[in-house]
């Protein structure tokens, strides 16, 4: 488990940096565009994304689930995602119309059509970057990344600053993917070629993969598509924003330990207790950050939205504060969805996901069918609330080894950390009158970060100092402070 620590840190560290880029990105945005803008992108995006997990044949995973695959299955990955693109990009050219009719905003149909074309060139990257991740040799995954990113926000906010348009993010995503392509053959030797040899072995697995990323891009993004068809472009563009920077603390803060958990768990596979162990350490450090992450930022969500995006992004908040805790719920899963991933359960996890989205879509359609962008987030966050006790009791029964205590223990100290912060930060936001918002935003973060801190601290002392995620990072800590050169 060290190594995957250590890979996990390293890939924290990157993330976070990349992550920087976007967050600076979408705070200049905010100030240069206006959210009739966001909404114009976000409605493009929903189409782009729904294309292509609808066609997305999730080959990486059957690479890295291989464990000694050839370079005919490369080959076959590469061609058949080449495929996929190309059919994504046919069926978003003529489904463009549609959409802007649906969302009642013309104005999308041409942005949607370029996006399309950029499957094509994403599907041109080198399939041998896969082995980054498969390798867990981060450093390269991330300077991949980090590259492509950079190029798009340069492009992005020149663009915006010269046109003050949409289409600003529409020209940084074509120059990230450019340079992304490039970079893929760059760093990596291996030359795919077009070939099916490998069909039934990369199918056999991504089919399912399918079904499930078309299940779990739904329960994600159904909602936003149901805002952008009952509201109009700028409550689209509050609502979207909200959802994205409501999403940051939970997803930026664990995306990067996701990302080396799939590798981890299926190197272990083969020994349940040792399995149960590493997902019970990922599970406790996951709950450790998720919930003070998304309930923290449910708390601070009056004072950061204006004090990071302007007073013209105001009708964000109450999106920012319901989207939060759903965030937060969500990353929760994370782990569990890896685990059950990783001892083959795929079908299992494509029914799960659609169950959730059969059950958010009746609420939606049936029992609230003309319910607003702010209803339709509350639904949203108790639908999710309610599958984080389904999900658990069901990787439970399909996973023996793992009991109804362990779970428990995995949340109870940061529950009751995040209780208590709640409560100091409602607190101090009770004495609002006597200072600026600025200054209200730094107390109850500073406040919150420091009782959640110690509180989680003094409970896991007064407990004996049991084994878990606390126990883990500390030590880290200290190994970290005696390896650090003098």
């Amino acid at each position: 488990m060290t190594g995957v620590v250590k890979s996990a840190m390293l890939s924290i560290a990157m993330r976070w940096f990349d992550r920087a880029i976007g967050v600076v990105s979408t705070l200049i945005l905010a100030r240069l565009l206006v959210p009739e803008d966001f909404g114009i992108i976000a409605m493009a995006s929903l189409v782009i994304a729904l294309a292509d997990v609808f066609l997305n044949l999730g080959v990486h995973i059957a690479l890295i689930q291989n464990p000694t695959p050839t370079q005919r299955h490369y080959d076959t990955a590469w061609t058949l995602r080449l495929i996929q693109a190309s059919v994504s990009a046919l069926v978003v050219f003529v489904a463009a119309p549609y959409a802007g009719a649906y969302f009642k905003e013309l104005r999308v149909v041409p942005v949607i059509q370029v996006l399309g074309a950029c499957f094509l060139l994403g599907a041109f990257e080198n399939i041998g970057t896969v082995n980054f991740q498969k390798e867990m040799r981060f450093a390269q995954d991330f300077i991949l990344m980090f590259w492509k990113r950079l190029a798009g926000f340069l492009a992005t906010m020149i663009a915006a600053w010269l046109m003050h348009s949409y289409w600003a993010l529409v020209i940084g995503t074509v120059v990230g993917g450019v340079v992304g392509v490039a970079n893929s053959y760059r760093m990596h030797p291996m030359r795919p070629s077009l070939s099916l040899e490998r069909f039934r072995e990369i199918f056999g697995v991504s089919q399912w993969m399918l079904v499930r990323g078309l299940g779990g891009y739904l329960e994600a993004k159904l909602h936003q598509f149901v805002v952008g068809g009952r509201e109009s472009a700028a409550v689209m563009g509050a609502y979207s924003l909200a959802d994205e920077i409501s999403s940051m603390p939970t997803t930026e803060l664990l995306a990067p330990i996701n990302r080396v958990l799939f590798p981890a768990f299926v190197r272990v596979k083969s020994d349940l207790e040792e399995l149960k162990r590493v997902f019970l350490l990922a599970q406790g450090i996951q709950v450790l950050v998720a919930l003070p992450a998304g309930v923290g930022m449910a708390m601070v969500a009056p004072e950061a939205v204006l004090v990071l995006l302007g007073a013209k992004w105001e009708m964000a908040i109450p999106f920012v504060e319901v989207i939060a805790l759903g965030a937060m719920a969500g990353a929760i899963l994370a782990s569990a969805s890896y685990m059950l991933l990783t001892l083959g359960h795929v079908k299992l996890l494509a029914g799960y996901a659609w169950a959730q989205v059969l059950v958010f879509a009746a609420l939606l359609f049936w029992v609230l069918p003309s319910a607003g962008a702010l209803s339709i987030a509350q639904v949203r966050l108790g639908v999710a609330l309610l599958s984080v006790v389904v999900f658990l009791v069901i990787l439970m029964r399909v996973v023996p080894v793992l009991k109804p205590a362990d779970m428990v223990r995995s949340v109870l100290r940061p529950s009751l950390g995040v209780a208590l912060m709640a409560g100091c930060i409602s607190f101090i936001g009770s004495f609002g009158a006597f200072a600026s918002t600025l200054e209200m935003l730094v107390l109850k973060m500073l406040a919150g970060a420091a009782t959640y801190s110690i509180s989680v601290w003094a409970v896991w002392w007064l407990m004996r100092k049991p084994p878990g995620a606390e126990t883990y990072l500390l030590e880290n800590l200290a190994m970290l402070r005696r390896n650090k050169p003098t």
